[in-house]
């Protein structure tokens, strides 16, 4: 159950916390480090789902686990931006109620005998979510550019993408159950 891949995906859940904590103290260091550390989360993102396809290490754990983790770290940096009025909170309601929704409707389908696979506008809602959260943590200019617009702007363009395929899993879920 425990390899390379897991350890990956087990290192973003236990990130979380460790990015709260420096948020909690909002500076020019600890955004920066806190910036790091959730680059360095996503980018295990990517790696444990190539290492566990390519060595053929896919677990049911790491199945279960690797959406989990994403979802929590994302809805967790998402909270503390929220907390430190750098994120409107309707744009996390959005995000977190999305990703809520699309996991019951997973469940569901999974009762039931089926997979409802992440489709491309879930993928890139994600690299979108991801790409934007960094500017946001860190938060302070660099070389005079305002860094927090810019992933204002990015973020805008993930809840766009987030209603979007959120939409598409409710739609596609209604189109095989619906009653």
């Amino acid at each position: 159950m425990m390899n390379l891949p897991n350890a990956l995906t087990l290192f973003r859940v236990l990130a979380v916390p460790f990015i709260v904590a420096l948020l909690y103290f909002p500076g020019p260091t600890t955004c920066t480090l806190a910036m790091l550390l959730f680059l360095v989360a996503i980018l295990t993102d990517l790696a444990d789902g190539f290492l566990a396809r390519k060595y053929n290490q896919v677990t049911n754990f790491g199945k279960f686990l690797d959406p989990l983790a994403d979802k929590i770290l994302i809805a967790s940096v998402l909270v503390m931006l929220v907390e430190l009025n750098w994120v409107s909170a309707w744009v996390a309601i959005i995000i977190i109620v999305r990703e809520l929704l699309v996991t019951g409707l997973r469940a569901i389908a999974a009762d039931k005998g089926h997979v409802i696979a992440a489709d491309k506008y879930g993928k890139l809602k994600t690299i979108m979510q991801s790409v934007a959260l960094v500017p946001l943590i860190y938060h302070y200019p660099v070389f005079g550019i305002n860094v927090a617009w810019l992933g204002s702007g990015l973020l805008f363009v993930a809840v766009l993408l987030t209603i979007y395929s959120g939409w598409n899993y409710l739609y596609g879920f209604y189109r095989v159950w619906g009653d």
